[in-house]
């Protein structure tokens, strides 16, 4: 083998995540002129051009893609060797990154400040957006996704077991307005929307059983006054009386069995199959990402609790507060 093999991949996969020379320079403390000599010297050894540069932007060649694909787990696993080295016996470290959808943040939010205190080394930055993205290529450690949507070539490893989808009211609300018998009845109801990451307005997607016993599945585009981006103020605002909000059966448990929230059109709902971590290889997982997976596996959540500021943005809802916020009430 070569001595100079491994000479400059850790910069190019940094260069091809960033896609920029300077950003990778100033991130690992050296000038964009090094960077350029580096990049130069390894697509010497390899034979072929790596990176397309041009004064304002830098790509991928297809070249590129494909040593992109192969050196990158080769780098994971470098540096959690070094990351497992450097402090034998201590708590793992480093910032872990990972995405996951809108839906999946009330599951999140009660395990947060156990695993921040579990872990005060590692440095957890969560993501949350509904479009499909490799995780790869954009700098991810992990992905949450529900089970369905994960690419085949994935690792995933379960983290909520299926639960039913669900729509549900406050008991006012229902008194008022009267309960929908039939998911068609939603036309004559103040619907809460979500707004996807892309801009469509999520349709809420029921099944009905027919005669022979087959399940029929159809979606419909409810309407309201208010449209929201997630799934924690939908909660929110269903609290407070401002319409209906459909979710996941386990985020809102707790806030049924309190009686602040009522579900109704029960006999169509369909089951989620459970949210799913994803990473590309079981060989690349690093301590930080093993340490989160095993925290989940010791105190899994149950269902997502409103937090105090959560208990804010009701009120906010509510009709009987009319008056102006001021900077009392942030």
């Amino acid at each position: 083998m070569r001595a100079d093999l491994l000479d400059g991949i850790l910069i190019f996969t940094r260069v091809a995540e960033k896609r920029s020379f300077t950003a990778t320079a100033s991130e690992l403390g050296v000038t964009p002129a090094a960077i350029s000599w580096t990049i130069k010297r390894l697509e010497e050894r390899v034979g072929a051009r790596l990176l397309a540069r041009t004064t304002r932007s830098v790509n991928l060649t297809q070249a590129g893609e494909l040593f992109l694909e192969q050196a990158r787990a080769g780098v994971a696993l470098v540096e959690a060797g070094f990351e497992a080295a450097r402090r034998p016996g201590s708590s793992p470290q480093g910032l872990l990154r990972i995405n996951l959808p809108v839906v999946a943040q009330a599951s999140m939010e009660p395990m947060l400040y156990g695993f921040t205190t579990a872990y005060p080394d590692i440095e957890l930055e969560l993501v949350v957006e509904d479009r499909f993205i490799d995780i790869v290529a954009e700098g991810y450690d992990a992905g949450i996704r529900i089970g369905e949507t994960i690419e085949q070539d994935m690792v995933a490893v379960r983290l909520t077991p299926p639960s039913p989808l669900t729509v549900v009211g406050s008991p006012d609300y229902f008194a008022k307005h009267g309960r929908p018998q039939h998911p068609e009845q939603l036309a004559d109801h103040a619907c809460i929307n979500i707004r996807q990451t892309g801009g469509n307005l999520y349709r809420w997607a029921f099944e009905e059983r027919t005669e022979g016993g087959k399940a029929r599945t159809f979606e419909i585009a409810v309407k309201g006054q208010l449209i929201v981006n997630g799934a924690i103020m939908g909660t929110s605002a269903a609290i407070a009386s401002v319409g209906l909000t459909y979710t996941v059966a386990a985020n809102v448990n707790d806030l049924v069995a309190a009686g602040r929230l009522e579900p109704c059109l029960v006999t169509f709902m369909p089951t989620m199959p459970g949210f799913f971590i994803y990473f590309p290889s079981r060989m690349q997982m690093m301590p930080k990402l093993r340490a989160f997976l095993d925290f989940w596996s010791d105190a899994p959540p149950t269902a997502a609790r409103l937090s105090e500021a959560d208990s804010r943005l009701a009120n906010t809802f509510h009709p009987s507060r009319r008056r102006r916020l001021d900077l009392r009430d942030a």
